[in-house]
C-alpha cells in the first residue's frame, strides 16, 4: 500500500511513518514545512504526484488553550485543511484517514461514547476538529474518522513530558475530575494504518482501553519512572484553564469487529522504556 502522510513531522504523524515503514508500505511523509494543507492547490498537486492509495491527515492545530483566542487559524488548518487533503485524496481515488478527538463531545455522559453519539464541543479546538469531520466525510465518500483520545508519543510534547519535566520540583499539581483514555501515539498509528488497509469507511472511535483521571494518570507515571515527586490534586475550575474540557471523554465502539489498542498503562510502560533507549542512545 502506499501512503502518503501529511503533518509527518508532528507527534502522531511520526509514528505513522515509522509504523508505516516498518509495515513495508511505499512512505511519503510530508512535514509542515514541505505541504501546507491550507494551500489547496499545494495539497492537489502533492497528492497527484504521489497517487497513493490512502492518506493519513496528521496535519492539525493542536494547541487546545490557543484555539479559544485564534479559533479561525484553527477552522484553516482542521476544517478547511482537511477538506483539502480529503479533496485531493479522492481525486485520485485514494481513501483518508483524520484522526480526530473526544473534545468532540461535552463529557456529560455516563458510560463511554459511541460513534452514534450526539456531539457537543465545549471548546473551540472540539468545534474546529468536529468542522474537519465533517468536511473529510463531505468530500470523500472512502473516509476513515477515527476519534482517539489523550495521546502522548515520542515525537512531540504530551502531559507524560510535562510531568516528566516537571518531577524535580518534587510536587505537581494535576486535576482529578477529568477521566479518559490515555493513548500512545504508536499503538494508534498501527491501528490506523490496520484500518485503512480495510473498507469499513465511516467514523471510528479508536483509544486504548480502560480510563483514568490526571491525576491517576500522573501518579502512574512517576511510579513507572520510578520517582518520588508527590502529586497534588486539583479541581478543573480551580486550575482556570483558558479552555474548557469534557469531563468523561471515554470512548468506545459500535462497529462489530473493531480494531482493538493495547491498554494504556501498557503503552506507558513502553513509552517509557522507548523514551529511556532514546535518551541513552
Amino acid at each position: 500500500m502506499k501512503v502518503l502522510i501529511t503533518g509527518a513531522g508532528g507527534m502522531l504523524g511520526r509514528d505513522v511513518v515509522r509504523a508505516a515503514r516498518g509495515a513495508q508500505h511505499d512512505v511519503v511523509a510530508l512535514d509542515r514545512l514541505a505541504l501546507d494543507v491550507t494551500d489547496p492547490d499545494a495539497v492537489e498537486q502533492a497528492v497527484a504526484e504521489a497517487q497513493p492509495d490512502t492518506v493519513v491527515n496528521c496535519a492539525a492545530w493542536t494547541d487546545v488553550d490557543g484555539a479559544e483566542s485564534a479559533e479561525a487559524d484553527a477552522l484553516r488548518i482542521n476544517a478547511e485543511g482537511a477538506r483539502n487533503v480529503a479533496t485531493a485524496a479522492a481525486a485520485v481515488g485514494a481513501s483518508v484517514v483524520l484522526p480526530s478527538t473526544d473534545y468532540v463531545f461535552d463529557g456529560t455522559a455516563d458510560r463511554p461514547y459511541l460513534e452514534s453519539d450526539p456531539t457537543a464541543p465545549m471548546s473551540a479546538y472540539g468545534r474546529t476538529k468536529l468542522a474537519g469531520e465533517n468536511e473529510t466525510a463531505g468530500a470523500n465518500p472512502r473516509h476513515f474518522v477515527v476519534r482517539t483520545s489523550w495521546l502522548f508519543g515520542l515525537g512531540g510534547r504530551n502531559f507524560v513530558e510535562t510531568m516528566l519535566g516537571l518531577a524535580p520540583s518534587g510536587q505537581v499539581l494535576v486535576v482529578r475530575d477529568q477521566v479518559g483514555s490515555p493513548t500512545y501515539t504508536a499503538h494508534l498509528a498501527e491501528g490506523l494504518l490496520r484500518l485503512a488497509a480495510i473498507e469499513t469507511y465511516g467514523l471510528h472511535h479508536m483509544s486504548a482501553p480502560g480510563h483514568v483521571s490526571w491525576y491517576d494518570f500522573a501518579r502512574a507515571i512517576f511510579e513507572e519512572a520510578r520517582s518520588d515527586c508527590r502529586v497534588l490534586s486539583t479541581t478543573t475550575a480551580e486550575l482556570g484553564r483558558p479552555a474548557p474540557r469534557p469531563a468523561w471523554s471515554v470512548l468506545d465502539t459500535e462497529w462489530p469487529e473493531p480494531i482493538r489498542l493495547p491498554h494504556w498503562h501498557d503503552g506507558l510502560r513502553i513509552y517509557l522504556a522507548e523514551r529511556a533507549s532514546t535518551v541513552t542512545a
